[in-house]
């Protein structure tokens, strides 16, 4: 993006983000104003949702620019859990180029649409230089929902002036979402990390959608538009327009299935702001409890039913890739053993899933293990016997046997069950979304292939750099495109309630399956 190698090498993010300020004209930055919101059968929308500060230089097209809008379509819908499942979603989208007053319509009824709620616009302005790209303004939409009914489908549709989607020859541009329900019932949910924009990402999704799940959740590194995934500020490969195409290549998935993202390395991007966050901001409307939005927008949790998830930045905290090691001085570990603490002693919640992007457990030839995760975060996971870990980072599958304390308490099989309790922890690499793919050093090992070893040899990066380590907790190790699914089913108090994780390939093979197993609070 413009600053000599070996300076950016010694910047960090907040730094490089001021090189490339003062070396690019500056322009007036936006500040989004609150959504106005009415009510509506089924529930009464309410506005919260404003931009964030540092997200965007925008550019505000001039009168002479703006198209007509019955020419232009909104495109890259996706929708994000607001605090509460139950109650709240927030709705985005993008238009190529500036309307005049952008608008959701919801109801309960795909004929019952007449509620016209205005939405917010948020301007990212990249100018020619930072980058691959020329001089261009994406325009991305949000409107933040509120006290909705739980368990109800809704019906949403984007629109502008000159387009309405309640017209009817619109009326295939309508998507859907169901909030949670208001008691604990089975359900589904997805995951994966490193997607990218491609053929395999694409038939990811088109499975996904297929598990018909609840949400998704993306462990970090999301759409690729920073190639190298340092957050240098040389990075001449950067490209912003390829968000459009990712938003547009998870619209069938991300329309109607809360898709939930964690940040990863090739997330931050030094132009928009000083936590290479800005670009996300502008594209994401998140929960809005985490430990710090200004510095860490993608950290935050929801409930669903009987599990609490839980999103973390280990950007914050890799020694791998450090800038933006130590961006929240210790408020997100202390923020996240708060909130494992609040989770466990919940009545109404049984289990707890965390995901970040960095592999706390891995044995891949690229990253393998983050030490700054072991070091930060596993005592807390172990603590508060977190059920589920999901990364990224890693482009491959990996799944480890039962871990406390660095050691295999329990060896975890194909078709076992685990018992967090206990036992330990459960970690899951599930970094083959999309990207190019990584290597192991040992076979692969997975169901209905299943080559075991003792052990294998492998690093984890420390804040003195890589320290080899031969490790005995690598149980399924898979090398081609996968994706998560989980199970949820509740029980009675007192009985048996199960999370059952499977990896699902690309093909729609089932490449592994294990089960964490409580008793129901």
């Amino acid at each position: 993006m413009g600053v000599p190698e070996k300076l950016a090498a010694r910047m960090s993010m907040a730094e490089r983000h001021e090189y490339l300020r003062a070396r690019f004209s500056r322009r007036t930055m936006i500040r989004g104003g609150a959504v106005t919101l009415g009510a509506v059968t089924g529930g009464a929308f309410v506005s919260g949702a404003s931009a964030r500060a540092t997200v965007a230089t925008p550019r505000t097209a001039p009168a002479a620019e703006r198209v007509d809008g019955s020419l232009v379509a909104p495109f890259g819908r996706h929708l994000a859990w607001g605090n509460d499942p139950r109650t709240g979603i927030s709705v985005s989208w993008q238009v190529p180029v500036a309307v005049e007053k952008p608008f959701i319509r919801v109801g309960a009824h795909p004929w019952d649409l007449s509620r016209r709620i205005g939405a917010e616009v948020r301007s990212l302005h990249t100018p020619a230089g930072v980058g691959a790209s020329g001089d261009h303004t994406q325009y991305y939409l949000h409107a933040k929902l509120t006290h909705l009914r739980p368990g109800r489908t809704y019906y949403y549709g984007v629109g502008h002036e000159g387009f309405d989607p309640a017209e009817p020859h619109l009326l295939g541009t309508l998507g859907t979402f169901t909030t949670a329900p208001a008691h604990k019932a089975p359900f589904t949910f997805t995951a994966f990390g490193d997607e990218g924009v491609g053929y395999h990402g694409l038939a990811n999704n088109a499975l996904i959608l297929g598990q018909n799940p609840a949400f998704h959740l993306h462990a970090g590194d999301i759409a690729y538009g920073d190639p190298a995934g340092q957050g240098r500020t040389s990075d001449t490969g950067f490209d912003s327009r390829t968000w459009d195409q990712f938003l547009h290549q998870t619209e069938s998935v991300a329309k109607q299935v809360p898709w939930m993202p964690a940040y990863g390395n090739h997330d931050m991007e030094a132009w928009y702001s000083p936590n290479g966050y800005g670009g996300e901001d502008a594209r994401w409307t998140l929960p809005d409890n985490g430990p710090d939005r200004e510095n860490l927008p993608g950290v935050y949790s929801f409930v669903y039913g009987n599990t609490a998830v839980i999103s973390l930045d280990a950007n914050d905290i890799s020694f791998e890739i450090p800038a933006n090691l130590g961006i929240s001085g210790g408020t997100q570990t202390s923020w996240l053993e708060a909130r494992l603490k609040q989770y466990r002693a919940a009545q109404d919640v049984d289990f707890i899933v965390v995901f970040f992007h960095h592999c706390a457990y891995c044995t891949s030839t690229a990253h393998a293990s983050e030490g700054g995760v072991r070091q930060e975060w596993v005592p807390l996971f172990e603590k508060y016997t977190v059920d589920l870990v999901i990364n990224g980072h890693n482009h491959q599958y990996e799944r480890t046997d039962v871990i406390k304390a660095g050691q295999v308490t329990r060896k975890l099989p194909i078709g076992g069950t685990a018992h967090p309790e206990t036992d330990g922890v459960v970690y899951v690499t599930a970094g083959a979304a999309g990207r190019g793919l990584y290597a192991f050093s040992a076979p692969d090992s997975y169901e209905g292939h299943e080559h075991e070893v003792d052990s294998v040899a492998s690093f984890v990066n420390t804040k003195d750099g890589k320290r080899n380590e031969t490790v005995t907790w690598s149980r399924v190790r898979y090398l081609d495109y996968s994706f998560l699914r989980v199970d949820v089913t509740p029980a009675p108090k007192g009985h048996r309630t199960t999370l059952t994780v499977s990896g699902i390939a690309e093909t729609g093979r089932r490449i592994d399956h294990f089960t964490v197993a409580r008793r129901a609070k």
